[in-house]
């Protein structure tokens, strides 16, 4: 048995911690803010209850089997949520996609006209062949130079990555109709980048959306992160909010422990699920992973968002989640990632309305979660999201183009909660408010992300700042993998330390015979 600290107990701290202990390690979770959760995070006011994360969970089998490893199932309902999406495009024409994937080919016939579908449908058997070679042997393992250069070695596997091709790109061979590809670029935002710079595998994302299904948790995705939190305690697990790490000790090329509130604790293994950036930069000793602070300092940070809580009244019938797609989708990323950033005049605008009584104060009422793309908070040396005025005035921006979209909810409102990328550096530890860390540009942008195991030995990276990614499923994933790495590092240090016989084997005790 190891003693393993955890920084963080956002939802990859927490997974992981619990996959720990039921493996056998003891784990102490140390968590800056009051509460747990990370950017899983919740807002009420006046009977009103937001979740100010993720709004939707793909993979849920990756959820089950977190709870299937560590215990059981867990007490946590999914829902189908259909139609999945709404998309509105800039013309005014609009998409309704189906929970069901065989749904969709006619969906986007009757949308965009004869032949989309089609269009789709070679688009997603290309995804499909995507995923079998990065859902397994790449997402779920630990970052490999050797199952890229593997994929790249047959000519069959490098043509479906096509390390040459950008998202963007790829919607321009494929898919003839440019709502459609206005459609694909998005999913680059999954990963808050550009789908000008993102390589045509992130593609891959669009495929698990349609194929696995959206959901949705009745009372909120909050509840995700709640019912982590209760296994880990069923466990065992020690979790003490209220208690920021000061740094990690390094002793000898190896993380030893955590200093925190003012002590020291001793740990065989360190799991960060604090940003990357974070943790090279400032909880590491100068000296510690130098190379990684330098690689991190030289890679764009994703974009965030700027987010707007509005507590409504009345109630209008619609779909949970829609997206209201600008005129000139380009300019959004040549604001965020261009020289200067600005915030994006004329932005995408997502809306997440769930038809939850558990989330509003009565049935006369709704929330909406709103969220554009924004450039991260850098006062320094890019844009300053503090600036006076700004919040208000953007606030009301973003309300008088949903009114010019069709959806005008100004004289409905009862509040306006806003979240700036300010509000989400201060409140998540995300430097900037940079939601994924940094933005996968570049055909290597996989093997870029800071990987689960770091230089330093004996200290581990979680969260979607790390590798895989970010999202409920790639976070699940990245928690998978650290925990198997602290098993895995265990079981060779005991065999090493294992007496060893004349002919090299190791001398351990055997079970009795029955």
């Amino acid at each position: 048995m190891s003693r393993v600290v955890v920084i963080g107990a956002g939802l990859g701290g927490l997974a992981t911690a619990a996959r720990l202990v039921a493996a056998g390690h003891r784990v102490t979770v140390f968590e800056s803010a009051d509460t747990t959760g990370g950017k899983l995070g919740v807002l009420e006011r006046d009977g009103f209850t937001f979740d100010t994360g993720p709004s939707l969970l793909t993979m849920p089998a990756v959820l089950e089997q977190l709870f299937a490893d560590t215990g059981g199932p867990a007490d946590l309902r999914l829902t189908a949520v259909d139609p999945a999406c709404a998309y509105v495009f800039g013309d005014g024409s609009e998409l309704v996609l189906p929970h069901d994937s065989a749904k969709v080919p006619a969906a986007f016939d009757e949308a965009l006209g004869p032949g989309a579908g089609d269009a789709w449908r070679r688009l997603h058997a290309r995804s499909r062949r995507l995923w079998e070679l990065v859902g397994e042997p790449v997402l779920r393992r630990p970052v490999s130079l050797t199952a890229m250069v593997r994929m790249s070695a047959r000519p069959a596997d490098l043509r479906a990555v096509a390390p040459w091709l950008t998202i963007d790109k790829l919607g321009r061979r494929m898919l003839p109709d440019p709502r459609l590809r206005t459609w694909l670029n998005r999913y680059a935002t999954y990963s808050g980048s550009d789908p000008r710079r993102t390589p045509a595998v992130m593609a891959v994302t669009s495929f698990v959306e349609q194929e696995f299904g959206a959901w949705y948790v009745p009372g909120g995705l909050r509840r995700i992160v709640e019912a982590v939190q209760a296994r880990c305690e069923e466990l065992g697990v020690e979790i003490r909010t209220g208690s920021p790490v000061e740094s990690v000790a390094v002793s000898g090329g190896r993380a030893t422990g955590v200093r925190v509130d003012g002590r020291d604790v001793v740990a065989d293994a360190v799991v960060s699920n604090v940003d990357a950036a974070d943790l090279y930069e400032r909880l590491l000793p100068t000296g510690a992973a130098r190379a990684m602070r330098r690689r991190l300092h030289h890679r764009p940070r994703s974009m965030a968002g700027f987010v707007l809580l509005l507590g409504l009244a009345g109630r209008r019938p619609g779909p949970a989640h829609r997206v209201y797609f600008p005129r000139d989708y380009d300019a959004e990323f040549d604001a965020i990632f261009g020289q200067n950033p600005q915030p994006v005049t004329d932005p995408t605008i997502y809306v997440h309305s769930p038809d939850d009584p558990a989330l509003r104060p009565d049935d006369d009422s709704e929330g909406w979660f709103v969220l554009v793309n924004a450039p991260a908070h850098d006062p320094g040396h890019g844009f300053d999201w503090d600036a006076e005025g700004l919040r208000d005035d953007y606030t009301r921006h973003i309300l008088d183009l949903l009114a010019d979209r069709g959806a005008d909810v100004r004289e409905r409102i009862r509040f306006v909660e806003t979240i700036t990328p300010g509000d989400l550096q201060r409140r998540t530890g995300a430097p900037g408010g940079a939601i994924y860390g940094t933005a996968s540009h570049g055909p290597r942008a996989a093997l870029r992300r800071p990987a689960n195991r770091s230089p330093v030995r004996g200290l581990y990276l979680v969260g979607g700042s790390a590798h895989p990614g970010g999202g409920i499923p790639l976070v699940l994933m990245s928690a998978e993998i650290v925990a198997g790495l602290i098993g895995s590092t265990e079981n060779a240090a005991e065999s090493s330390a294992a007496p060893r016989s004349a002919t090299g084997a190791s001398r351990r005790p055997r079970p009795p015979s029955t």
